[in-house]
């Protein structure tokens, strides 16, 4: 269990929030990491592990041509499948990770080549979810953990940014 993981579980427990993880590079290792921490049920509804490109599109609603064009290895995709696991398992939030672990190269992408997103409540976060381009080194253990590392930090960061706004928002911008 990580300090990412706790924390990030602790602020939407305290926010009576809930989270879905959409992943791929990462193979399930953002919800090991999330379910490792004791009560993560109360925020944690679950995930979708989706490898193969098809199951982006058909689990969570990536556009086809997007990935027809430019393949899984893009922002937009990594955007889409955060707001499609969002939808798809009725939480206030979704996370997502997809990129190039290695050995090979992927879509035109080099080995490191991440990206990693998070969306949120309507006018709670961007719109379009936050994306983060990631040029990770390592072997493809390293990189993937660096990737789960990351997505949760971004989601931290979030979740952070977020509370800041709420409460200038109810102190009347003071």
């Amino acid at each position: 269990m990580t300090p990412a993981a706790a924390d990030t579980l602790r602020l939407l427990t305290e926010r009576e929030e809930t989270l879905a993880v959409a992943e791929s590079l990462t193979g399930g290792l953002v919800a090991a990491e999330l379910t490792s921490v004791p009560g993560a049920s109360r925020a944690f509804r679950g995930s979708v592990t989706a490898y193969a490109t098809g199951l982006k599109q058909r689990l969570l609603g990536v556009d086809p041509v997007l990935l027809a064009e430019r393949g899984a290895v893009d922002p937009e995709v990594a955007a889409q499948m955060a707001a499609g696991v969002r939808a798809a398992l009725g939480a206030d939030w979704g996370v997502a990770t997809t990129g190039v672990a290695g050995p090979d190269p992927q879509d035109g992408q080099a080995v490191g080549t991440v990206y990693v997103a998070v969306c949120g409540p309507a006018g709670r976060s961007r719109s379009d979810g936050e994306v983060r381009a990631l040029r990770l080194n390592g072997s493809r253990e390293e990189i993937r953990k660096e990737s789960v590392r990351s997505v949760l930090e971004l989601l931290a960061d979030e979740l952070t940014a977020n509370a800041r706004a709420q409460d200038t928002e109810q102190n009347g911008g003071n």
